[in-house]
């Protein structure tokens, strides 16, 4: 079954109004873009370690909700409560994702999703990303929105950032299909000693001497 990156999406928002602005290249960036993006940059970078609440709003309006954990690199934990059960879990190698009202497993590349870039060891949005645009608010508030420089086609995410001290607030993942999942961290903490186990997910559906 040929899966689609749709199913993988969660993440951070857009602010009003993001896609009607024009594309910058990003070798068009301001020297203002260009501090915000370092302000960004070092934020993620530090933020090793953590967990929180969310609601993610899907292409057809639809709301989830859940309890989020990240250990960078590589490893989130997406526990869905509404609807009860469902799981999305990066073990730093692959996303996987478990609906257990349909039995279905399914796992794709980190590499083929937007938020490899967000788990990386390095943090870097000057090396392989490509920034379409930098928004910046008179509250403070900012967002970015980038894509795989290598993959400019596969879809986008928007990092919004807001508060003082600073904040990840939420991000918004575009597909190549131009649908859009936003995830807005309702609350989040940094986090010390998280269980291996809650970034380990095995094919539940797989049963033995089954093919």
């Amino acid at each position: 079954m040929t899966v689609s990156r749709r199913a993988f999406a969660f993440g951070t928002a857009a602010l009003a109004g993001l896609a009607a602005l024009p594309a910058a290249a990003q070798s068009g960036l301001s020297a203002e873009d260009r501090a915000t993006l370092q302000t960004a940059q070092t934020y993620l970078q530090n933020l090793t370690s953590a967990q929180g609440t969310f609601v993610e709003t899907g292409p057809n309006g639809q709301q989830r909700r859940g309890r989020f954990y990240l250990q960078r690199p590589g490893k989130m934990r997406f526990e869905y409560t509404d609807p009860a059960g469902l799981l999305v879990v990066s073990d730093g190698y692959n996303v996987k994702r478990y609906d257990p009202r349909l039995e279905v497993f399914r796992q794709v590349p980190l590499g083929a999703t937007p938020l490899s870039t967000f788990l990386a060891r390095n943090v870097r949005l000057d090396q392989g990303v490509r920034i379409d645009r930098v928004t910046r608010m008179p509250s403070g508030a900012f967002a970015i929105t980038a894509r795989d420089g290598s993959r400019p086609n596969d879809g986008s995410v928007i990092l919004a950032f807001a508060g003082s001290p600073l904040r990840l607030q939420e991000w918004t993942i575009t597909d190549a299909q131009g649908s859009r999942t936003r995830t807005q961290l309702t609350t989040l903490q940094p986090a010390s000693g998280l269980a291996a186990s809650l970034f380990q997910l095995r094919d539940p559906t797989r049963r033995p001497g089954r093919n």
